[in-house]
């Protein structure tokens, strides 16, 4: 595992990683034939990992299909210095109770998570730009690099790509103003698509609806 996702990590025949100057190649798809260099440290191994053999992997170089590349864009690599948060919002009605999650991944791969219960009548669209802003909050401002990952193509639109908010005008541009300070990038990533730690953002907002609470790190 590498900061939350499931990658190829070349190995010996026992397992073990084999890492070059500190730095473990690894591949986030068989056949995507690009091939990544990780800190060892920030790999975490499988409980009985299998070992596969070394043509399963393409030789590094081969370019990718279109398919292969739309697939590895929710996995994309990123800096070793780079702050990745995933978040979510939830809504049950939609206005309705509504929470937030998040989950940060320093660059040393630790997590952090939080949740933020919004109120009893509210909507999705506010918990997605909710789950951004509670996110870059819980990031330190001497984050070098920070990289948000969503499923709301919303909260993309209104915070990085120009759109003009109809709704919830003082929550986006509150959240605009602090992406644009921490120079945040934000990604498209599928949701309910198997990404672990989209999953997991979705559960924590699920959790601040359920319970009413809020829990912050």
């Amino acid at each position: 595992m590498l900061r939350g996702q499931r990658v190829l990590a070349k190995a010996s025949s026992d397992g073990a990683l084999v890492a070059e100057q500190g730095r473990v190649e690894v591949r986030y798809k068989p056949n995507d034939g690009r091939a990544y260099r990780a800190a060892a440290g920030n790999l975490v191994v499988a409980t009985n990992p299998t070992v596969l053999p070394e043509e399963t992997c393409a030789p590094a170089g081969a370019a990718p299909s279109k398919s292969e590349a739309t697939a590895k864009s929710a996995a994309a690599p990123v800096d070793e210095d780079t702050w990745v948060a995933f978040t979510d919002g939830a809504c049950s009605g939609n206005p309705g109770p509504a929470g937030a999650g998040f989950v940060v991944i320093e660059p040393s791969g630790k997590t952090r998570e939080g949740y933020c219960f919004i109120g009893a009548s509210s909507t999705n669209n506010v918990a997605e730009l909710t789950g951004v802003l509670r996110a870059l909050e819980a990031i330190p401002a001497e984050a070098a690099s920070i990289l948000v990952k969503t499923d709301s193509k919303y909260a993309i639109g209104v915070l990085s790509k120009g759109w003009k908010a109809k709704a919830n005008q003082e929550l986006v541009a509150e959240t605009k103003r602090l992406v644009q300070s921490r120079r945040a990038r934000l990604e498209y990533v599928p949701g309910h698509a198997g990404v672990s730690m989209n999953e997991r953002a979705d559960q924590l907002a699920r959790e601040a609806v359920s319970t009413r609470r809020s829990k912050l790190p």
